[in-house]
């Protein structure tokens, strides 16, 4: 194992603190690790959207978890662009997402039928039907949307293609 492998290893160990039940570098917000001198580092993390109230304490988690690791030094550094997309999420993280309840993203960032105001069919997290109905697009989170199984009729996250 390469040693950004491993530290990429280590930091699959914190969970995004909106969805714990995925990593951070499940979510994609994991950029890139550079090891610098005296034993020290640089994550890059790019932010889900740039008001993401979250990154703060993710910052804290990769410094304190890294130097629970031995790290002397660590140094976060916030990159905006490329902007952070839905199509960075792992298949792991929505493969995790779905077994959570909340839909993961199905489409790319190509799909835009927010602009035409037909909504997409959203599959049942819990139940698989496609028989869904948009709620709201506002969600738990900011960065899901909620909708409702006219099937099983219960309510869920979607995670919104971004």
């Amino acid at each position: 194992m390469t040693f950004k492998e491993n530290i990429f290893k280590i930091l699959e160990e914190i969970p995004d603190p909106e969805i714990p039940v995925i990593s951070i570098v499940d979510l994609g917000v994991v950029r890139d690790v550079k090891e610098l001198e005296n034993n020290s580092l640089e994550v890059t993390l790019t932010p889900t959207y740039s008001g993401c109230p979250a990154m703060k304490q993710m910052e804290d988690d990769v410094v304190s978890k890294l130097k629970a690791n031995g790290f002397k030094t660590v140094n976060v550094k916030m990159v905006y662009s490329p902007a952070w997309t839905t199509d960075w999420l792992t298949s792991t993280a929505k493969l995790k997402l779905q077994k959570y309840g909340i839909a993961p993203p199905e489409e790319s960032t190509t799909d835009k039928s927010f602009i035409t105001g037909k909504h997409k069919a959203v599959t049942c997290p819990r139940c698989k039907s496609k028989n869904t109905i948009l709620i709201s697009q506002f969600g738990s989170t900011a960065c899901k949307a909620l909708y409702k199984c006219n099937d099983c009729l219960e309510t869920f996250d979607y995670f919104k293609c971004i």
